[in-house]
């Protein structure tokens, strides 16, 4: 009879401590990101989550899952919108076939040093922010690539040398450019270089010292030319249903911890920018700065392509330059 009272005693006290647990349970979330761990960009985000681990006591927990291993990077936008995943990063010019105004930071020569990039996302952001929103995404924070540069077999003195070279390609707006240089552009995400280049798919490619030094480029081409042409920004972004289901308190913390990581993505930038521009001369790579013929003529297709993507963005795209002239 004892027992029978003591475990009804015990079973409301029980139930509690089992109620209790299960409001204070830890949320976790996975995190696909395209990069590989030496990259800056994950070096950040892994930071991020670090910071949201400790500013939410542990509530928060982002599980980075890097180099495109849960999702390739075209994957996902997708996966956070429809909610197989709850947080992402991305290259946000990937998006630009569904809304020009992924491409701005694409676009050669509207910001080409860090200063001006600053601005254009200050410009810019509001509108991202609503376009995300359209399909239930919130953005946390952007951080910038080290400026553009042509990665060539051979020195390149103008437009001219590119003719009927295979180009890697990374957005909409670099196959355009292919095209204006009268190369080939083919679709090369970033873990697919090194065997893109010794398969002969491209023999050429414009983008980062930073992605230049993750594939080695050095291995299969030995010209580097530093046009600095733009500066494209990798986005990080939440579903914004499991954002609200967050505590007021863990969703402060989130938002906090990605307002630092963006200002300390944007320092690491600019130091990536120096450092990996001396590995690629380090490795034997013959890095130089384009000919006054070349510069001119990435000018002129900067704004053909400024043009036509004005034309593409309507009246945001036209606030959006004014507002950079």
């Amino acid at each position: 009879m004892k027992k029978i009272l003591l475990k009804r005693w015990l079973a409301p006290l029980i139930c509690s401590a089992l109620f209790a647990g299960t409001a204070t349970a830890a949320t976790s979330w996975d995190m696909p990101t395209p990069y590989g761990d030496g990259v800056h960009h994950t070096q950040n985000v892994r930071q991020f989550a670090e910071d949201v681990k400790s500013a939410t006591n542990g509530e928060l927990v982002i599980t980075v899952h890097s180099g495109a291993s849960l999702f390739k990077h075209p994957e996902i936008h997708r996966a956070v919108r429809s909610g197989q995943v709850n947080i992402g990063e991305m290259l946000m010019a990937l998006l630009g076939n569904q809304d020009p105004l992924f491409k701005v930071d694409n676009i050669p020569f509207l910001a080409s040093d860090f200063a001006s990039a600053k601005k254009l996302w200050q410009v810019s952001r509001p509108h991202v922010e609503k376009s995300l929103a359209k399909d239930g995404l919130m953005l946390l924070y952007a951080i910038p690539w080290p400026p553009q540069g042509f990665y060539t077999k051979s020195a390149v003195a103008s437009v001219e040398d590119f003719a009927g070279m295979k180009m890697r390609a990374y957005s909409p707006t670099t196959s355009r450019l292919a095209v204006l240089l009268k190369a080939s552009p083919t679709t090369v995400q970033t873990p697919e270089i090194p065997q893109a280049f010794s398969t002969g798919i491209i023999d050429a490619m414009v983008t980062s010292p930073t992605t230049g030094v993750s594939s080695q480029a050095w291995d299969f081409v030995g010209h580097y030319t530093d046009t600095q042409a733009w500066i494209p920004k990798n986005m990080v972004f939440v579903n914004a249903r499991a954002f609200k289901r967050l505590p007021a308190a863990v969703q402060d913390a989130l938002l906090a911890a990605a307002a630092k990581a963006e200002a300390r993505g944007w320092e690491i930038a600019e130091s990536e920018t120096v450092e990996k521009t001396a590995t690629l001369k380090a490795q034997g790579m013959q890095v130089s700065s384009p000919a006054d013929r070349f510069k001119s003529e990435l000018r002129e297709i900067g704004r053909v392509m400024s043009d036509e993507w004005a034309q593409e963005a309507g009246a945001t795209g036209t606030e959006i330059l004014k507002a950079m002239q």
